[in-house]
């Protein structure tokens, strides 16, 4: 009898992509589906749709979901919750902003050094 060889094969999602239908996204995050309803209502998660409006989660939905959990386990109420998370995502593009300065800060820096080399 011949061997049968199998390859295998490696998929990676995007953490973006909407990949969880809800069911799957709410037992990954460990909450219950309504949940995740009031959740999106709040604008705490936005998943995205399919063309049938079926919502989708992400990898990143889910990890914020847990992150969510989390503070809510710590004593933090959603108001707390949705500062947090927006102080977080300011802090994000702040961090961003300031990278893209010192990168053209050093730019300058090294034109100046051009020209009086």
């Amino acid at each position: 009898m011949a061997a049968t060889r199998r390859s295998r094969v490696e998929i990676t999602i995007d953490d973006e992509r909407g990949v969880f239908m809800i069911s799957v996204a709410a037992e990954l995050a460990e909450m219950h589906p309504q949940t995740l309803r009031m959740y999106e209502a709040r604008g705490l998660i936005a998943p995205k749709r399919s063309p049938k409006n079926t919502r989708l989660y992400s990898q990143r939905d889910v990890e914020r979901l847990r992150r969510i959990q989390e503070m809510t386990a710590q004593g933090l109420n959603l108001v707390g919750v949705e500062t947090v998370l927006a102080l977080e995502e300011r802090m994000t593009r702040l961090n961003a902003e300031l990278g893209r300065a010192r990168r053209r800060i050093e730019e300058l820096e090294a034109e100046t050094r051009g020209e009086r080399g």
